[in-house]
């Protein structure tokens, strides 16, 4: 079809035609950042942590006051923990992934000014095989190697090296980022005040407490240190406990694990006794209802452009209509007269997606700018225009057919 007269008929209703456009743009802009966010929130949900995630009980006790047993109590209760029927492994932490737990900087040089990187930071006895991680690579901490953690803390709060552990064990993402193609077993790392660790192992995958995701959720390291309660006697201090058993166990675990706990000390509060998998649903609670707005505002947008397109298409054939039936009387067939009307809302939608997509690109780096969203990949303007494509053609369907069915007659009609 000559899309000339279409152009002509446009220039004819230009602001109305440049309210569309700019309602189709700003549709476009919008729709393409929002999926983007959309797909971005989905991914992030499914992050791999690295760990036995259906295997895992997690259960955090808090005391009342600063116990003197602070450092043997654990080993009793970790004892305890262990003769729960089906408790596999039991590991006493200072955190888990998506929970709480710590970060540290490291870096790859003595006197290194500014830090190679943030990782998060691990420790507990038994921890490793209490979360089902795979090493790749090295060997796993023996027994000579822990450290107690009121000494450990201790010793990187005066500097002094030699109280500190002197190896870890680091997560391939790690590896690879601090000696890309080289070996890591064997190199050093520097935390604190250039207190030196030797990689003596690394594992396939360990994803970082809730506290640093941001900074990188792959990196992460731990450290040969038991956990205690000794080492503040201002404040009491939280408990961690790390069950592993069979999936199907794990309810009941927690029960007794809660009870187990009670009964050799009853003075203190329980926090939180919870899978892991309730602890992933927990963090990723915020992520899910982000990306269930965002569906509700696209959908909230694309409705409102299809209603706009319809009322100002049936608009338009109501004012058209004498014209309508002069160019059937001229010979036009209806379906000459459908095409007419869907090449000018095509026209139209294409003029406001070739706008948006200027203003896809603006919206994103003010998004990139204080949000901290990731550059807008290609790939969603296409999407975002083969949708606003679709829907133009299907909301102008129902006008465009009633502009078809005009009868010729209508031109010998008076006005």
């Amino acid at each position: 079809m000559d899309i000339l007269p279409v152009l002509s008929a446009l220039r004819r209703h230009r602001l109305v035609m440049w309210l569309l456009i700019l309602e189709v743009a700003l549709t476009c802009s919008i729709v393409s950042n929002a999926v983007f966010l959309i797909t971005s929130h989905i991914e992030r949900t499914r992050m791999p942590s690295g760990i036995a995630e259906h295997e895992l009980a997690l259960v955090e006790m808090a005391d009342i006051s600063v116990r003197p047993n602070g450092k043997e109590r654990p080993q009793t209760e970790l004892a305890a923990l262990q003769q729960i029927p089906g408790v596999k492994q039991v590991a006493l932490a200072n955190g888990a992934p998506f929970a709480s737990g710590s970060n540290t900087d490291v870096r790859v040089e003595p006197h290194q000014r500014r830090r190679s990187l943030n990782t998060g930071l691990f420790f507990g006895k038994n921890l490793l095989p209490a979360l089902g991680t795979r090493l790749i690579a090295g060997r796993r901490f023996l027994p000579e190697e822990f450290t107690d953690l009121s000494q450990a803390l201790a010793a990187l709060a005066n500097d002094e090296a030699r109280e500190f552990p002197h190896v870890t064990i680091v997560t391939q993402a790690v590896a690879q980022r601090l000696w890309p193609g080289q070996p890591a077993v064997g190199k050093m790392v520097y935390v604190g005040k250039d207190i030196p660790l030797q990689v003596v192992g690394v594992i396939e995958s360990l994803t970082r407490p809730a506290g640093g995701l941001f900074q990188g959720a792959e990196y992460s390291m731990v450290l040969p240190i038991n956990a205690d309660t000794s080492y503040d006697a201002n404040k009491s201090n939280g408990l961690l406990y790390l069950l592993r058993c069979a999936p199907q166990d794990r309810t009941r675990v927690l029960k007794a694990a809660v009870a187990t706990l009670k009964q050799l000390d009853p003075n203190r509060v329980l926090v939180r006794a919870r899978t892991f998998d309730q602890v992933r649903d927990a963090y990723f609670q915020n992520d899910r209802a982000l990306a269930g707005t965002l569906v509700g505002v696209c959908l909230a947008l694309l409705i409102v452009t299809a209603l706009g397109i319809v009322g100002l298409a049936s608009f338009w054939v109501a004012q058209r209509r004498k014209l309508i039936g002069v160019r059937r009387a001229l010979g036009a067939t209806r379906g000459d007269i459908l095409r007419y009307f869907q090449t000018e809302n095509f026209l139209i939608v294409t003029a406001g997606i070739v706008l948006g997509t200027a203003l896809a690109f603006a919206l994103n780096l003010e998004l990139m700018r204080f949000n901290a969203m990731a550059r807008l990949p290609w790939v969603y303007l296409p999407i975002g225009a083969v949708a606003l494509w679709c829907l133009g053609q299907i909301a102008i369907l129902g006008p465009a057919l009633r502009a078809a069915n005009v009868p010729p007659v209508v031109a010998t009609r008076s006005v």
